[in-house]
C-alpha cells in the first residue's frame, strides 16, 4: 500500500514516530516536501525505520500541486500529514482521490483561529471577544478587553503570541509582528485566565479515544513559551465533556488531535486546536507511556481501518517533559549530549535541540528550546525528582 506524507521541515514526530510506524506497517511511503534536502539529511542520520523512503520536491502548501504530483506518481492508498500548516491541503488531496481523511472544512476552521472563534460562537459552544487584524484594520480603533492576547491567525508554537496590556501596546505589537510577517493576518482576543492544559484524542469518525492530556507551565508574561508539561491520565470528567463538546461543534473527530484549553472555576475554554499529534516529543513520550502503537493507530485511520473499541492503553503512568531554554542571544558553546537513563523505575531521555556552535537570537518562542527532557514511570514524585536532578547536573553555556 502506498502512502504520501506531506511535510515542510523535518520533525521528530515524523522522523522518529510516523515513518518508522509506516515501515512497521509495510507501507510504501513517498514524502512530498518543499525541503527535500533537509529530509534526506534527516533520514540518513541513523533513525531506524527511515531508510529507503522516497523524498520528492513539491509545493505542498498548494493543494493543486499536491494533487498533480500524486496523480503523476501513482494512485495513493492514503494521504497524510502531521504538519499544522498542511492539514487542509492533505484533506483536500485525500478527498480528491476518494480516500479516508479529515474534512477539509474542519481542518481549515481549526487552523484559522479567527474562524474557530466564529464557529464556536455560532454553535453556542463558547464566545470569546475576538477580532482579526489585516492590512485594512485600524488597530487604534479596536476596543478589546485588556489584557488581551495578540497572535498570528494561523500561527504555531507560540510564535509571535504576546500578552498586550493596553491600546498603545497593542498598536506597537501589531506593527512589530506585521513587520516580521508582511501581509499576515493577526487575531486579537480576550485573555482567558486559568490553568493551561491539553487534551489528546484519536478518532476514526465513529469511535473517539481520549488518550489523556498534560498540564502546561508557561513562561512569565508577555510571552507563552511552554517550559514544562506534566502528564494527566484523566482530566476531571466535566472538564473533558466541555472540551469534547467544543470539538464536536468544530467537527473534529477523525485522526489525532491536540487541543489546548484553560480551566477556570470549573469552566473549560479552548485556546487552540491543533488537528495533528502533539509535538515537541510529547507524542513520542505518549506512545511509550501508554504502551500502545500510537503512530500505527493514527496511520491506520488514514488507511480506512477502524480503531479498536479498546486501545489497551496503560493507565498507571506518570510523566513529565522539561524544555531548558536560552535566556540570552549568542552561540551555544557547551551543552549535554543525548542521554538515556533508567533509575528507580524512571526512564529518562534527553535530546539536544541545538548543536554546539549554533548562534541564535532570543525569540520568545519554542525556538528558544535548547533540548528536551522526557521522563516516564509510575510514580510522579520519582519522575519529578529524576528530571529535577538531571537538569541540576547539566550546563548549557551561551556566549555573545
Amino acid at each position: 500500500m502506498r502512502m504520501y506524507v506531506l511535510a515542510l521541515n523535518p520533525t521528530d514526530s515524523v522522523t522518529e514516530g510516523f515513518l518508522p510506524a509506516a515501515a512497521r506497517l509495510g507501507l510504501r511511503v513517498t514524502v512530498l516536501t518543499d525541503q527535500p534536502d533537509a529530509h534526506r539529511r534527516a533520514y540518513r542520520s541513523g533513525h531506524p525505520g527511515t531508510d529507503g523512503f522516497e523524498v520528492l520536491e513539491c509545493d505542498v502548501r498548494d493543494f493543486r500541486s499536491v494533487v498533480t504530483r500524486i496523480s503523476t506518481l501513482g494512485r495513493p492508498d492514503a494521504v497524510f500529514t502531521n504538519s499544522d500548516h498542511l492539514q487542509t491541503q492533505a484533506a483536500l488531496a485525500a478527498s480528491y482521490f476518494g480516500l479516508p481523511g479529515k474534512d477539509w472544512r474542519v481542518a481549515l476552521r481549526t487552523k484559522d483561529k479567527a474562524e474557530m472563534r466564529r464557529r464556536l460562537a455560532a454553535a453556542g459552544a463558547d464566545t470569546v471577544w475576538s477580532a482579526e487584524v489585516t492590512d485594512r484594520t485600524d488597530v487604534a480603533a479596536l476596543d478589546p478587553p485588556f489584557p488581551c492576547v495578540l497572535k498570528p491567525r494561523e500561527g504555531v508554537a507560540s510564535e509571535d503570541v504576546v500578552l498586550v496590556e493596553g491600546p498603545e501596546d497593542l498598536v506597537a505589537r501589531c506593527a512589530e509582528i506585521r513587520g516580521r510577517r508582511p501581509g499576515a493576518a493577526l487575531v486579537v482576543e480576550e485573555y482567558l485566565p486559568g490553568e493551561l492544559c491539553t487534551l489528546e484524542t484519536l478518532g476514526d469518525g465513529q469511535v473517539r479515544h481520549v488518550l489523556g492530556g498534560f498540564r502546561t507551565v508557561v513562561s512569565p508574561p508577555p510571552y507563552f513559551i511552554e517550559e514544562r508539561l506534566t502528564f494527566v491520565a484523566a482530566h476531571p470528567e466535566p472538564v473533558v465533556a466541555q472540551v469534547l463538546a467544543q470539538l464536536d461543534a468544530l467537527g473534529v473527530g477523525f485522526g489525532v488531535c491536540h487541543t489546548e484549553f484553560v480551566v477556570h472555576e470549573g469552566r473549560a475554554r479552548i485556546i487552540e486546536v491543533n488537528y495533528r499529534a502533539i509535538g515537541d516529543q510529547c507524542d513520542l513520550l505518549l506512545a511509550r507511556l501508554l504502551d500502545v502503537p500510537l503512530f500505527e493507530h493514527i496511520l491506520r485511520t488514514h488507511l480506512g481501518e477502524p480503531l479498536p473499541a479498546d486501545l489497551g492503553a496503560r493507565r498507571d503512568g506518570a510523566a513529565r517533559l522539561d524544555y531548558p531554554c536560552a535566556e540570552r542571544p549568542g552561540t551555544l558553546t557547551a551543552a549535554p549530549p543525548a542521554t538515556e537513563l533508567t533509575s528507580d523505575g524512571v526512564r529518562l531521555t534527553y535530546r539536544p535541540l541545538r548543536e554546539i556552535g549554533e548562534r541564535h537570537e532570543v525569540y520568545g518562542t519554542n525556538r528558544d528550546f535548547l533540548g528536551v527532557v522526557r521522563a516516564t514511570g509510575t510514580d510522579q514524585e520519582a519522575v519529578d525528582r529524576a528530571v529535577t536532578d538531571f537538569l541540576a547536573g547539566q550546563r548549557w553555556e551561551i556566549r555573545p
